[in-house]
């Protein structure tokens, strides 16, 4: 698919979330540092059409303070791939301001190997989609994340949580390394999570519907519950202060989770 800048840049901000117009008044007044989210579907804006899917993006809000404002650019069905071949890093890379972060989330489009558009390999297209983000963030002095993809609702008959994502997270650790970029491992947490929880105790964290049994998409608790992973990880990693990050040990409503109307 080949899109026009204009027509990417519209979709970009049709995506996010009502905070991103705070993000321009914060970069203005250079008081206030953005977080921009460069991801797939799980990480996703959605909106009222999609109700109650919710990407964990849009929790992300919750638990960070106001001076640390986020931009969603994740996209449903996007790979690092075909991020990149939409123009869509580079509507983020225009945006971008230095001593922003980049949070960069990729893996469950880059599996799809009879996809030419959006699949990648491992250890070798992968890896090299990832490091024009984490190039393009420091050419621009904002600071590249990467976040190993969030796991699937998958459980084997013994009922053990399984990993879904082959090599994509370890070659995403692999390069973490290479480059020296703080990792986030969702992956390795959010499987510990769906471990903990259980066969049943999951399916109140996914979009399990009376019409839909998905085990890849989140409802609110489960976006929630993702975003605190992120949260946790941003302070392990020191990438936040604790300054900066609020709410970790709380309840946080699921009414808090609003989905904007569907746009045209």
């Amino acid at each position: 698919m080949s899109l026009t800048r204009r027509q990417v840049t519209g979709a970009a901000l049709a995506a996010l979330p009502l905070a991103l117009g705070a993000v321009g008044t914060a970069q203005a007044s250079g008081r206030r540092r953005a977080l921009y989210i460069a991801g797939d579907s799980t990480a996703a804006q959605k909106h009222a059409d999609a109700a109650p899917e919710t990407g964990w993006g849009m929790a992300l809000p919750f638990f960070l303070h106001r001076d640390r404002p986020v931009a969603n650019h994740a996209v449903n069905g996007r790979s690092s791939k075909s991020f990149v071949d939409e123009g869509r890093l580079d509507v983020v890379l225009d945006a971008i301001r230095p001593g922003d972060l980049l949070l960069i989330q990729f893996a469950h489009n880059d599996e799809k190997t009879t996809d030419p558009v959006r699949y990648t390999e491992p250890w070798t297209t992968y890896q090299d989609y990832l490091r024009q983000y984490v190039d393009g963030a420091r050419a621009r002095g904002a600071r590249p994340v990467l976040a190993t993809p969030v796991e699937r609702r998958r459980f084997d008959a013994d009922g053990n949580a399984v990993p879904s994502h082959g090599d994509y997270p370890a070659a995403m650790r692999a390069l973490a390394g290479q480059e020296g970029v703080a990792l986030l491992d969702i992956q390795a947490l959010s499987l510990a999570l769906w471990q903990e929880l259980g066969v049943e105790e999951t399916k109140k964290y996914f979009n399990w519907t009376a019409t839909e049994q998905d085990n890849t998409h989140f409802n609110p608790p489960g976006a929630i519950a993702v975003a605190r992973l992120v949260v946790r990880e941003l302070l392990r990693t020191r990438v936040l202060a604790p300054r900066e990050v609020r709410r970790l040990d709380e309840e946080i409503p699921e009414s808090w989770i609003t989905w904007p109307p569907a746009t045209a």
